[in-house]
């Protein structure tokens, strides 16, 4: 990204935000990917397109955001079979990130996405592996009725 302190300072701010027990905790947590990783993707949706004719869109016109989420995770899936890492960076001012690209002001900014070869594989997600976040036992959020 053309602005890599615009996201810094980002991350200084949600790390004042953290609670003071977590602080140090996420203070090891950095933005690597956007020094390290070789590929980088803005991704975005379009509101405005023809494309699939509106399918769906008349009574759900968020489904084209949902789309592109769906294309993220399908890449991810894809990524990771072929070895590479894909980390979603999600501490970025979609305002800022748009105006940084030059893109179009009805775009809507879904993801920013660092793409390359981990330096170790791992079946364990980083943030699991470093404390901040645990899985949940699938039963704990699966409602039956």
């Amino acid at each position: 990204m053309r602005n890599v302190r615009t996201a810094t300072g980002f991350n200084a701010d949600a790390l004042a935000a953290q609670p003071s027990e977590r602080q140090a905790q996420y203070a090891r947590l950095k933005l690597a990917g956007l020094d390290d990783a070789p590929c980088h993707l803005a991704v975005f949706a379009d509101r405005s397109t023809a494309q699939g004719h509106g399918l769906g869109r008349r009574t759900m016109p968020e489904m084209i955001e949902y789309s592109v989420v769906m294309a993220i995770h399908t890449l991810w899936l894809t990524a990771r079979v072929e070895g590479v890492g894909l980390g979603w960076v999600s501490i970025l001012d979609p305002a800022q990130v748009k105006a940084d690209l030059e893109v179009a002001s009805d775009w809507t900014f879904i993801g920013y996405l660092c793409l390359g070869y981990p330096e170790a594989e791992d079946d364990c997600p980083m943030l699991a592996r470093d404390g901040w976040e645990q899985r949940r036992p699938a039963l704990s959020i699966i409602l039956r009725r």
